[in-house]
């Protein structure tokens, strides 16, 4: 007879499951087992950054990243990227270890109920209180991550279980598949019916279909039935913005392009979106006018009738749903018209007005420099076929969402329903660990930097070759209308990179910008992470002034 410990047992899981790596902050029971295993263990300088590791590799990949980190205080300081994760609806995996079974509600040192405290962060939280359900227990895991709507699960594991064994002929595991459902056929019925009665209808995609990896399906429904599309902040890149029916994002961080085609639509199919309303001063959401007749197709029905009152719903994957849609359209008989080359001149016509509007700001040669010129000479200077870019939140989100023309799905990865800051450089890293042939880039202010910028050395030391753009406007952005006291900064953070012996340029020329970023990449092809300081002005016009009306 032969003993498996519960640790065993896990590892023997995450192997079957492809786990690789894992991103991690000590101490943690897995970390010694994963490492002999040959599974490759990241060490981070803090737990939030490893969440945000394997949450950036969740995204890029469409696999479940897995962070480890200690229990109490370790859980405590993981719990903004696991909150964020949340928000995002990132289906990744964290373990936590907990004091021994016998102390649990004792208030030990270290204490922290995560099954109390993270339920409202997670899909699904649990404790593995008895070696022998490990492979139920991860069986569980793996199918809430895997079906459904996604969200991050975290399992806990008291150091004494961690160490318990059980009759090896009780491990019985196989890799989880996951499952997704289709539309109601009625469903899907009427709501084409609806959709091609339509005079000016509007397609509003979500990062649902990012994860349905249905972008294909929505390029090809986009051309049938010829309408524009318009997709979240966190969908961003799931339809090319280059293509004539592409309106680019909307809500805060969206162009006027959005604006306009949002207003005269008459009908919104929403796919994968959760149709979030919030407020008029947060960046999600485009706000819907009430005179608009709603379509949503979610994979959770708790999306459903949320925020605003829906005409036709469907529940389904979609992929799914798409593909049911594609075939629904064909086999209804109404026409569906020739509206194609007079809208995609119309989109074309709207873009060069807004591009012509804001192209001053785009292309100056102001001194500090602009930031808006920096979005614009990056994404003028990647191969945008084989690079990844992300925002970090505040105004490197509004400067960038807007102008930075994603064209390959995951392209770029959007994301601000729970903005915590600093979280583009461990999701920089995590999208570089799920496509290490691509360039990926994170552009984040000082103020992001100083809440995550030692982790640009775990960058360095596992060589994980990203650049890093920091536009340094010496302070925290907008803040220095709201609260002038409290908003100025300092720092060379160049030398910071230097420090920590990654390739580093601080750039105060604007017409300088366009070599560091290909000096910088030439860098990470050599395997060295890249920072690149940008010296920048405040810049505090948005997109903001196309939306804020639409708020009620």
């Amino acid at each position: 007879m032969r003993f498996l410990k519960a640790v065993e047992a896990i590892v023997k899981i995450l192997k079957m499951e492809g786990v690789e790596f894992v991103s991690c902050f000590p101490p943690n029971t897995l970390i010694n087992p994963l490492a002999e295993a040959g599974v490759r263990t990241i060490l981070t300088r803090q737990e939030r950054v490893a969440v945000n590791i394997a949450d950036g590799y969740t995204r890029v990949s469409f696999k479940s990243g897995v962070a480890l980190v200690a229990g109490g205080v370790g859980i405590e300081n993981a719990f903004p990227g696991l909150s964020q994760a949340f928000a995002d609806l990132v289906p990744m995996l964290l373990f936590t270890d907990q004091s021994p079974r016998y102390r649990i509600g004792a208030r030990p040192v270290q204490d922290f109920d995560s099954l109390f405290t993270l339920h409202k962060v997670t899909k699904w939280v649990e404790r593995i209180n008895l070696a022998y359900r490990v492979p139920e227990l991860m069986r569980r895991a793996y199918t809430y991550l895997r079906s459904g709507r996604p969200s991050p699960v975290v399992l806990e594991l008291p150091v004494d279980v961690a160490q318990e064994e059980f009759d090896d002929e009780l491990f019985d595991y196989e890799p989880v598949k996951g499952w997704r459902c289709a539309g109601d056929p009625h469903d899907i019925k009427v709501a084409v019916r609806a959709l091609l009665s339509a005079k000016n209808p509007l397609i509003y995609a979500g990062e649902g279909v990012l994860y349905a990896q249905a972008w294909n399906e929505l390029k090809e429904f986009a051309e049938l039935i010829q309408a524009p599309v318009m997709t979240t902040l966190k969908g961003k890149s799931v339809f090319p913005e280059n293509h004539p029916l592409s309106v680019g994002n909307g809500g805060r961080t969206g162009s006027k392009v959005a604006s306009y085609f949002l207003r005269k639509a008459d009908l919104i199919f929403a796919i994968g979106a959760s149709l979030t309303k919030g407020l008029p001063h947060t960046p999600i959401g485009a706000p819907i006018p009430k005179d608009k007749t709603i379509i949503q197709s979610v994979v959770d029905e708790r999306d459903i009738n949320r925020d605003y009152k829906v005409d036709y719903a469907i529940i389904g994957d979609a992929k799914l749903v798409l593909k049911q849609m594609i075939e629904e359209v064909k086999s209804q008989t109404k026409p569906i018209g020739n509206r194609g080359e007079e809208l995609a001149e119309e989109i074309r016509a709207v873009k060069e007005e807004w591009l012509n509007e804001w192209m001053p700001k785009l292309t100056s040669n102001e001194v500090p420099i602009n930031p808006l010129r920096v979005v614009w000479d990056l994404m003028h200077t990647l191969d945008r076929e084989n690079a990844i870019v992300t925002h970090d939140s505040g105004c490197p989100r509004e400067h960038l969402a807007a102008f930075y023309e994603a064209i390959i799905p995951r392209g770029y990865i959007g994301w601000g329903h729970h903005s915590t800051l600093g979280y583009s450089l461990g999701g920089a890293m995590g999208a570089k660990l799920a496509k290490p042939e691509m360039t990926v880039v994170n552009v984040m202010g000082d103020g992001g930097f100083g809440m995550v910028g030692m982790d640009f050395e775990t960058a360095v030391r596992e060589k994980i070759p990203i650049i890093t753009i920091v536009l340094n406007n010496s302070g925290l952005g907008t803040y220095f209308k709201w609260t002038p006291s409290t908003s100025r900064l300092s720092g060379d953070y160049a030398k910071i990179g230097e420090a920590f012996g990654g390739y580093n340029e601080k750039v105060e020329d604007p017409d300088e910008v366009v070599p560091a970023i290909k000096r910088a990449e030439k860098a990470t092809k050599s395997g060295r992470a890249a920072l690149l300081e940008i010296m920048t002005k405040v810049e505090t016009e948005f997109q903001t002034k196309y939306w804020m009306d639409l708020h009620y």
